[in-house]
């Protein structure tokens, strides 16, 4: 599973910056006020990477994908990139967990064969 979150992590990232991008377009919009909001946004999807294996992580991921659909008030085209990677990002734990259990299994009746 955590390679699968990482890898949508990593991929938001990069999204974020190509946001801040398009946000200071916004004449309404202060650099700074832009550019402070999408690092922490972007480093805290770093950070999440190492976190996911830690109590909480997959949640604090959960609220990274709600804040890159709210960031959609700013920038319009995140509702839907948003609501992209929240659904790459509950496919990634849906579909981790089942790796993981299969490697488990698969793991368990190696050794119990040897």
């Amino acid at each position: 599973m955590r390679t699968l979150c990482s890898s949508t992590l990593i991929g938001e990232f990069f999204v974020i910056g190509f946001a801040g991008l398009v946000a200071m377009k916004d004449p309404d919009l202060s650099s700074a006020l832009v550019w402070t909001v999408c690092g922490v946004a972007m480093v805290l999807s770093v950070l999440l990477c190492g976190m996911l294996s830690r109590p909480g992580g997959v949640q604090a991921g959960w609220a990274l994908q709600i804040a890159l659909i709210v960031s959609g008030f700013w920038v319009p085209l995140m509702f839907f990139l948003g609501a992209v990677f929240a659904a790459l990002w509950w496919a990634s734990i849906h579909f981790g967990r089942k790796i993981d259990e299969a490697k488990a299994r698969w793991a368990e009746q190696g050794s119990s064969a040897a």
